[in-house]
């Protein structure tokens, strides 16, 4: 896909901010839209569909974090990548940020030169993601990658983008060991900087949905999937 062809929704309450960041991605050959608010960036973005949406948390109304769980309920923005910006540097803001579907997460004073190598990033990680088997079954467990789709029995089980990501990879390598700073280099990507903390946040969530079974702790190491459940 060329560059140009890429979509990007700019959603910030900050008038200045909107036009910079439009003037520096329409200059690199992106399609733009800008909302003022998240009640606007979620209508928006049902018909506009774009690949990246770059979000404030700190809106009046409707928060970043609330529009970003609202966003990943969308089946139509199930491949779209989400990033926070924000002047929000406190841990639990980054925490939540993830737990309902971020994909980065960068604080402002906004640098335009640093964002276009952020998304570039996300684009190449998920170009290299396309190589993996799209179905992974293992037991009652079905995974499917190419519509972020869990069923499990039958039932279809609901986990936002990231939760998918995690439970996908450690599917695909059962039995194996990975420690937190891999998982955080598989999913998010090295080139995020994402708190330890989040890995086991999104374990805990992912078990609380498929059961405690399928993911094991190993103490002092890691996490593993365990096929023989």
């Amino acid at each position: 896909m060329k560059q140009e062809h890429y979509k990007i929704l700019v959603v910030d309450d900050e008038k200045d901010i909107l036009e910079l960041l439009k003037y520096n991605l329409e200059k690199e050959g992106y399609q733009i839209r800008t909302a003022k608010n998240g009640t606007i960036a979620v209508e928006i973005a049902n018909d506009f569909v774009p690949d990246i949406i770059l979000l404030d948390i700190m809106m009046p109304g409707q928060d970043g974090v609330e529009t970003c769980r609202l966003l990943r309920q969308n089946s139509k923005l199930a491949d779209a990548h989400i990033i926070f910006l924000t002047a929000r540097s406190e841990e639990y803001s980054e925490v939540a940020a993830f737990e309902v579907g971020a994909d980065d997460y960068i604080t402002k004073p906004i640098k335009p030169r640093a964002l276009l190598s952020r998304i570039k990033a996300l684009y190449k990680k998920a170009k290299s993601k396309k190589s993996e088997a799209p179905v992974v079954k293992i037991g009652n467990l079905m995974i499917d990658r190419s519509s972020y789709l869990v069923k499990q029995n039958g039932k279809e089980i609901s986990l936002p983008k990231k939760e998918f990501e995690l439970l996908y990879f450690l599917a695909q390598n059962p039995n194996k060991v990975f420690n937190r700073e891999e998982l955080l280099n598989k999913i998010w990507g090295a080139d995020v900087y994402v708190l330890a903390r989040t890995v086991d946040v999104h374990v805990r969530k992912v078990r609380e949905k498929i059961g405690e079974q399928y993911i094991s702790t190993v103490k002092g190491v890691g996490y593993k999937f365990n096929p023989a459940n």
